[in-house]
């Protein structure tokens, strides 16, 4: 069921923002998370990873473990938020196989962990690439236990990724469902992995549109039980393309869209201040260097854009926000955050990392 709801679709808690007084773990070159005192604005503590340079960083239901793809051996990685201590890590490659995968998600009780993974085979004189499969590792045993085909309608979308090219897996709250996101929302049983169910939104229903997607895990906001994301759809006569924001409700399985205005041509993250008023994403034009960068701010009682501010942009980066949406952040793919006020949008410091950060994310934790 698809729904054109006003703003009260925002009233969700954040994922991936920072938290003043808070620690922000981040991957970094080459082959660690940096721990971040944002209080102090300087590094706290840096955990070593054995297996190599992180992809993807995934927080636990509970907010108590972070679990680390890494990109080395095809390995993974579980820390213990609170002691900074790694529980568990294991490589799958072997001497005559490789797997190709980045992110996925574990399951509620921490024993297993889902992504979408593809098999290369090292033969005598070539590689034997296999196609991309549902995978299920066993996080005490270190090893896969079991693979599933794709079905069809997700083969053409799967690109060896955790989320098969779809941005990313959910889990429903009981462990029973994981949830694929593009232009579907793909349901599958855990037990056999069966798709149980395919909400389109190819169709939404929605007054004009006719195609809706929903943005991928970096530009998205997630809380247990719902996905929340930037999405694009376009009307079915001049196929103009408009942006809003878009929620999944897990355990209904409702899609609410709030459009909200032109989608720009490129746009990077969501970050919405603690009592759901406003709202900042960054939208970014043209390449190298003609590239454009400016914040957007949204009145979210109005749907409207009511003021921008030019910055000085990347080449690549992510936005954040400080849990107290006094801060904004530029960070990812260098050695450096920059801080921006929210109220002004103007740059007011750079916190210098001492270390080269990957794109794997960057979580927030209290």
């Amino acid at each position: 069921m698809m729904k054109n709801t006003a703003l009260g679709i925002c009233v969700f808690a954040l994922s991936g923002v920072s938290l003043f007084g808070g620690s922000l773990f981040m991957g970094a070159y080459p082959s660690s998370l940096l721990v971040f005192d944002e209080a102090k604005g300087q590094v706290a503590d840096r955990i070593p990873l054995a297996t190599g340079l992180p992809t993807s960083i995934k927080l636990s239901m509970d907010r108590k473990t972070l679990y680390v793809t890494t990109n080395d051996h095809s390995g993974i990685e579980v820390v213990d938020v609170a002691t900074h201590k790694v529980t568990n890590h294991f490589v799958l490659n072997t001497a005559t196989k490789r797997y190709r995968f980045n992110g996925g998600t574990p399951d509620p009780d921490g024993k297993l962990f889902y992504t979408v993974a593809t098999e290369i085979n090292k033969l005598v004189d070539q590689f034997e690439i296999g196609k991309p499969k549902y995978t299920v590792i066993d996080l005490a045993q270190q090893k896969i236990v079991k693979t599933y085909d794709l079905a069809k309608e997700e083969e053409t979308a799967a690109g060896g990724g955790g989320g098969g090219g779809r941005g990313g897996f959910e889990i429903s709250k009981d462990g029973k469902y994981l949830y694929q996101f593009g232009s579907k929302v793909v349901i599958i049983d855990t037990a056999d992995f069966k798709v149980v169910d395919r909400i389109d939104l190819a169709k939404p229903d929605l007054p004009g549109l006719e195609s809706a997607g929903f943005g991928g895990m970096l530009d998205s906001i997630s809380e247990p039980g719902q996905h929340i994301s930037l999405f694009n759809a376009s009307d079915p006569y001049v196929h103009n393309r408009i942006f809003g924001i878009g929620r999944f409700d897990l355990g209904t399985r409702r899609v609410d869209f709030a459009p909200m205005g032109p989608a720009p041509a490129g746009m990077t993250g969501l970050q919405v201040t603690p009592d759901k008023k406003d709202a900042y994403t960054v939208v970014s034009t043209g390449l190298q260097g003609n590239k454009r960068c400016e914040f957007w701010h949204f009145d979210l009682a109005t749907n409207k854009v009511t003021e921008r501010s030019e910055f000085s942009c990347k080449s690549r980066f992510s936005f954040g926000m400080s849990k107290d949406g006094k801060k904004l952040y530029i960070y990812g793919a260098s050695f450096e955050i920059e801080v921006f006020d929210a109220a002004t949008m103007k740059y007011e410091r750079t916190w210098d990392l001492n270390n080269d950060i990957t794109m794997a994310g960057l979580i927030e934790v209290e």
